[in-house]
């Protein structure tokens, strides 16, 4: 079988998965899960077998033309080098993890065969995305992840939470997509083609019109799929769907689809300085915004998913300096550990006995009773610091040691200024990243919290693929001796400067944050139980709780209180109450946005009501009242009738007598 044949097939199984569970869900219920599992196992092995095939050489090309458009040609394509073989396995690798663990965590959901078919569509569409040589088909994927991810962020749509959050998703994604897909035009009718690889020899020679404008314009649907700022909001929010579909989400579909875009396309945003430094703004922004915000969350989901969004700063900070292998090698290193922090946050959840949301601020003596996923998360979190020999310091590394490349003009991919920007806020997100870790960590499993109920044993289907992914997370970073043909031959050997500025950072990152949590336990033992308000921090936590309300996680029948040993709080200070609702982002989006359209709305509907309906309502009086006039002539009496009958005859015979006189 052909490299070509087997590449149709790893995106082609799942999405025949997912037709066949949504066919066979209600009917046939015995096969959901091996439909679930077993194609999506599939194309991870066909997956693999492509990426031995193409081994990181020439790429792989292929494309036949859907149909005769007239002007620029949609075609079929397939251009799979080896930043898209190496993605491909890692989306096949998570997304059967995923679909393995939710055989357990969704075991008694009535909706599972949905769920499980959306999944695989999902997974579907992102291999498309990864495997497109047509610019045109890899929107189709991208517009399909979309709506999945509609849909399975809405999962629990009994709740307004999931509602919103799916709502919201959909449409600050769109938001970016409408720009996005102008600028798709753009380039295409300067590339003459829709082709990527005539795209990049377009601009190989110069060919582009418009190089700004169309980097612009991409980078606003990259912002909003990949949740960079000021796109990022809706990715918090998502955390209100079930836990598998986040770590999905968060390691190999959906916000990866972003990064993997411009890393595909970099040449075309590198035409444009203004783009590199616009990008590399944006990407610092998100890194030391994200930090912040993280550290005061309490949701284990939200604190992950403002983790997420840094991370992706880091990404997309890497192609701003022009390196797309630093790019993929960290979005490859994340996807593993950001899948193996969600699962084991499902764990806990499941431990907890909710849905999907868990405040850290009420767990207590987790380590014992849920061992696994102590060991693989406390393995994740290292990786997510950097701390050497986690695949998390390597790969950040490779963005930093690229970051300090162009900023000290050993290069000339980028703009100096941009390696500057990325360099400066990647090493302060290096000390964030690790203090909000930390931080997770001690909240997660030292904590002093009330204990929740024994929900029982998690089912081995979750355990295992915590132990699966543990071995990624460890020892992936090590790939950059053997791989870097996979990365434009980029040497991704450790920087000494970078290496020891962040890994040094990453310490006292993680020091100070142990040190504030010894100093904020020590004086929460001191204060008798149910007088949180007698804390020094009591009235800024106050404030903190009534403003996160709609955040906070119902958790038995407790009310959210906030934990007085919480070092986030002692760490952010006055800053903590605004982190912990994104810095009112969201308020700012509802003042430009929201309410100008609700005031537009109510004008319409005034308009409609009181203008348009009253000439609609006069339209339809003026009959009804000759009518009304007719009807009340039509007494059903003899008598009348014929009184007025001879009364008629009487005016008519007058009438007649006063013209012939006349005359």
């Amino acid at each position: 079988m052909t490299t070509t044949t087997l590449a149709v097939l790893v995106p082609l199984l799942p999405f025949l998965g997912a037709a066949a569970g949504l066919l066979l869900g209600r009917t046939a219920p015995g096969f959901v899960r091996p439909l679930a599992v077993l194609p999506t196992l599939t194309a991870l092995v066909l997956a693999v077998l492509v990426a031995v095939r193409q081994g990181g050489n020439q790429a792989v090309d292929a494309a036949t033309e859907l149909t005769p458009t007239g002007s620029v040609p949609i075609e079929l394509a397939l251009h799979i080098d080896g930043f898209a073989a190496l993605v491909a396995v890692l989306v096949g690798l998570v997304a059967s993890c995923v679909q393995i663990y939710s055989t357990g965590y969704l075991r008694d959901d009535p909706r599972y065969p949905s769920y499980a078919a959306l999944v695989s569509l999902f997974t579907s569409a992102m291999l498309l995305v990864v495997y497109s040589g047509d610019l045109i088909v890899l929107l189709v994927g991208w517009e399909i992840m979309g709506i999945c991810s509609y849909f399975l962020v809405g999962h629990y749509w009994e709740t307004p939470e999931a509602r919103a959050a799916s709502i919201k998703a959909f449409l600050v994604t769109k938001l970016g997509d409408v720009p996005f897909l102008i600028g798709l035009f753009a380039l295409a009718t300067d590339a003459g083609s829709f082709r990527i690889t005539k795209v990049l020899g377009t601009v190989a020679s110069g060919g582009l019109d418009h190089p700004t404008l169309i980097a612009l314009l991409l980078l606003a649907g990259v912002a909003g799929k990949s949740a960079q700022f000021p796109l990022h909001t809706w990715l918090p929010d998502a955390m209100a769907g079930p836990t598998p579909v986040s770590a999905l989400i968060h390691a190999a579909t959906m916000v990866a689809a972003g990064v993997y875009f411009v890393a595909r396309l970099l040449p075309v945003f590198q035409a444009s300085s203004a783009a590199m430094v616009v990008l590399a703004v944006m990407a610092a922004v998100t890194m030391a915004g994200s930090g912040l915000a993280a550290l005061a969350q309490d949701d284990i989901k939200r604190v992950l998913a403002y983790s997420t969004i840094g991370q992706l700063g880091y990404m997309t900070g890497a192609l701003a300096v022009g390196d797309r292998g630093a790019a993929v090698f960290h979005l490859l290193s994340h996807g593993a550990f950001k899948a193996l922090l969600f699962l084991a946050a499902g764990v806990i959840i499941h431990a907890s006995g909710t849905n999907s949301l868990a405040a850290m601020s009420r767990m207590k003596d987790l380590r014992t009773r849920v061992p696994d996923a102590y060991w693989t998360m406390t393995v994740a979190l290292l990786a997510l610091t950097a701390i050497p020999p986690f695949s998390g310091f390597f790969s950040k590394e490779a963005v930093l040691g690229a970051a300090e490349h162009v900023a000290t003009g050993h290069t000339e991919h980028a703009p100096g200024a941009a390696g500057w920007i990325v360099l400066v806020a990647g090493l302060v997100s290096a000390v964030l990243t690790a203090a909000y870790a930390t931080r997770l960590w001690l909240l997660a499993f030292r904590g002093q919290g009330v204990e929740a109920p024994d929900h029982g044993r998690q089912p081995l289907t979750m355990t295992v693929v915590l132990w699966v992914l543990a071995v990624p997370s460890l020892a992936f970073g090590l790939a950059y001796g053997p791989l870097p043909g996979w990365f434009d031959g980029r040497d991704l050997t450790p920087v000494l400067t970078t290496s020891v500025l962040g890994t040094g950072l990453a310490l006292v990152g993680v020091i100070v944050t142990y040190g504030a949590w010894k100093h904020t336990s020590a004086m929460a033992a001191q204060i008798p139980v149910g007088a949180v308000a007698a804390h020094p921090d009591a009235d800024a936590g106050l404030v903190e709780a009534e403003a996160i309300a709609s955040h906070a996680p119902a958790y038995g029948d407790v009310a959210y209180t906030p934990d007085p040993a919480d070092p986030g709080r002692l760490l952010l200070g006055p800053l903590h109450r605004h982190a912990a609702v994104g810095f009112h982002l969201d308020a700012v989006y509802a003042a430009l946005f929201v309410r100008p359209v609700q005031a537009g709305a109510t004008l319409v509907r005034f308009l409609d009501r009181e203008v348009v309906d009253t000439y609609v309502r006069g339209a339809g009086a003026l009959p009804r009242w000759l009518g009304e006039a007719v009807r009340r002539a039509q007494t059903g009496n003899l008598q009348t009738y014929v009184s007025a009958l001879l009364a008629g005859t009487v005016v008519l015979v007058v009438a007649a007598l006063l013209v012939a006189t006349g005359a």
